[in-house]
């Protein structure tokens, strides 16, 4: 089973995430919807996932990465062939999982789902009541109607339940979690014995053949790459900002023209007592419901600031009454006309007379009236320069971006056509390879892409430019071979001593270690601890007082039969043996952190019977994944 969970833990880890992730954080994805159009990628229950919603849900994935990650977020790990086929994967295992949940009715009650609702602190008013306007103005932010956040927050419920279900029953035996934590806790006396390459420097004698050999054998060590010197003319936005200007006139004009966009409706929220009375009612019904609507506004009309509490008391519109007769925000075309006319003809605090609709009788108070209010130019002014400054300056990267992108290929034998066509600069870089310099960061020479074409055949044989290489979001840039020098092997006697002090380490590592080898295999023979140092204790639990990798020799070694012995070469400082005298349990063990263990361990067991249940409900969906990763960008590369 462990076997099994460290071998898919990347697969298991994908699938918790799909899991722990709400789907109402996805903002912008109502259902789904396949386009037949477009190139399906898999299939599941005999419904079509498109290329297109494979490529939407790998820049969900990006953007929130993006924004967990803040500044060590790097888009490249997402845009490997693994990162794109697990998204894939993933998708298929959802809608396999959603799938399963249809055909099974699987849901949660409406209590349950008010109960959720209701536990989102951010709507939380400091009385402890629910913001429920609040509440909607952020749905509404996000595109969202209540009825459609219900959906989605119902379905992610039930998946918690399925989930939590499958992973609740799964257990680890006790056994087992007590085997795996007492070989943590596992301690091993140890004696050590140290064969120090220093101690052997003084018998390597390094000959002129040694170090002849040597420099033939690793060609690649001394050898110095092709490199290139070159020019090149970066494009960018910045080089388009310059050339794009908003007049004042410009900007009164779109004012004038969008002047709804920067005017705040009128805005009303109301409050009602209802009486009910249907249309079809019996007249002495009909009489009797308007006779109580007019008491109640008597009531009312004697005390106006208890209209809250009179609702609560009387009102019989059981979706508004405990929240004292509360609308909300009225929007036109949202009630009965009876009713809008209403609220339309009252001032703020007015109550209206009895008002009859198909519902019965209402009463109706105007609780807020915000007038509607228009920004002036001078405060948006700025803005809709910026926003007149963005549009132009899209269409003219465009254009200029199309005219850099045509004169570096057509007028091949310069930079300087389009640099000066364009203003852009041309600039000198020496000393550039066929790979990145990490040293370089992110400079725009230093891109893979551009390097690939730097070195490219009618680059360096031809002199001619580049082709224009977008190496960042609307970044191109063009380069120029100005001077080409081949791949060189440094002479020998430039690397002589260097070789000599190789050659030396590495004999007196293999004297080290055949001297290690000999102790070795005599204390085997022996038992002797003769030589040994003083005992000390090894374990997983705390940093050890030995070198670390023979640390880890020493807790892998076989130590059925005591006492054991294990050689360790140990990197740049020689050879170790190591005499296990003893291995035990600790006096005191943290039951705490076993418990911790137990725990993680059942976690891990449940995870395994989770990726198990996904993968039964695949097959029973019969799902088919028709394309992979390393196709899709073959084909995104093509286009």
């Amino acid at each position: 089973m462990f076997e099994f969970i460290r071998n898919h833990k990347r697969w298991m880890y994908g699938i918790l995430l799909l899991l722990v992730i709400p789907s109402f954080v996805l903002l912008g994805v109502e259902g789904y919807q396949n386009n037949e159009a477009d190139t399906a990628v898999a299939t599941v229950a005999g419904q079509k996932v498109s290329q297109q919603e494979w490529e939407e849900a790998q820049r969900r994935q990006i953007d929130q990465a993006r924004q967990m990650m803040g500044p060590q977020f790097d888009q490249k790990m997402f845009e490997t062939p693994e990162a794109k086929q697990a998204i894939l994967n993933n998708l298929v295992a959802e809608r396999a999982i959603n799938a399963e949940l249809a055909r099974s009715h699987m849901t949660v009650g409406d209590a349950a789902l008010a109960k959720r609702i209701g536990e989102f602190q951010q709507f939380r008013q400091p009385d402890g009541s629910f913001d429920m306007e609040g509440y909607k103005a952020a749905l509404a932010a996000q595109g969202m109607t209540p009825a459609m956040f219900d959906q989605r927050l119902r379905r992610d419920l039930t998946l918690e339940q399925l989930t939590g279900s499958i992973q609740g029953t799964a257990f680890a035996p006790r056994s087992v979690s007590q085997r795996l934590s007492s070989i943590s806790d596992q301690e091993r006396e140890v004696q050590e014995i140290l064969f120090p390459v220093a101690q052997y420097l003084p018998q390597v004698k390094v000959t002129d053949a040694m170090v002849k050999a040597y420099y033939d054998k690793n060609a690649e060590l001394f050898t110095i790459p092709e490199q290139v010197k070159a020019e090149f003319v970066v494009f960018d936005p910045a080089a388009v900002e310059s050339q794009v200007q908003v007049s004042d006139a410009e900007v009164t004009d779109y004012y004038n023209k969008n002047v709804k966009s920067y005017t705040t409706p009128e805005q009303r929220t109301a409050a009602h007592i209802l009486i009910n009375a249907p249309r079809d009612a019996k007249p002495a019904d009909q009489a009797a419901a308007k006779a109580k609507a007019e008491s109640v506004l008597l009531e009312v009309r004697k005390n106006p600031a208890n209209f809250a509490e009179i609702a609560k008391a009387q009102s019989q519109d059981q979706g508004s009454a405990q929240a004292g007769g509360d609308l909300g925000v009225v929007e036109k075309g949202t009630f009965v006309k009876p009713v809008e006319d209403a609220i339309y003809a009252l001032k703020e605090g007015e109550v209206s007379g009895v008002v009859q609709s198909e519902f019965g009788y209402h009463i109706i108070k105007l609780t807020s009236l915000k007038p509607a209010e228009q920004k002036p130019l001078a405060a948006v002014k700025d803005d809709i320069a910026a926003d007149l400054k963005k549009q132009k300056m899209s269409k003219r990267y465009s254009e200029m971006a199309e005219t850099f992108t045509n004169m570096v290929y057509e007028q091949s034998e310069s930079l300087k056509p389009v640099a000066d066509k364009l203003g852009l600069k041309i600039e000198t870089v020496d000393n550039l390879t066929r790979k990145p310099n990490p040293q370089l960061g992110q400079a725009p020479f230093n891109n893979e892409k551009f390097l690939a074409a730097l070195f490219g055949t009618d680059a360096i044989k031809n002199k001619r430019n580049t082709e224009a290489v977008e190496v960042a979001p609307s970044v191109l840039i063009s380069g120029r071979v100005v001077e080409f020098k081949p791949a060189t092997k440094r002479p020998l006697a430039e690397v002589d001593a260097m070789i000599r002090q190789r050659v030396t380490l590495e004999e007196a590592s293999r004297l080290a270690k055949a001297a290690g080898e000999q102790k070795l295999a005599a204390a085997k023979a022996s038992g002797d601890a003769s030589g040994f140092g003083a005992p000390t204790i090894v374990t997983r639990t705390k940093e050890p007082t030995i070198n670390t990798t023979a640390a880890i020799a020493v807790l892998k070694a076989d130590a059925t039969k005591l006492p054991a012995y294990v050689g360790v070469e140990i990197p740049g400082q020689g050879y170790g043996v190591y005499r296990i005298n003893k291995v035990s349990q600790p006096a005191n063990p943290d039951l705490e952190r076993r418990k911790q263990e137990a725990q993680q361990i059942s976690s891990l067991v449940g995870q395994a019977e989770l990726f198990n249940y996904v993968e039964a409900l695949k097959a029973k969906a019969k799902a088919k994944i028709t394309v992979n990763a390393s196709q899709l960008g073959a084909k995104q590369d093509g286009e």
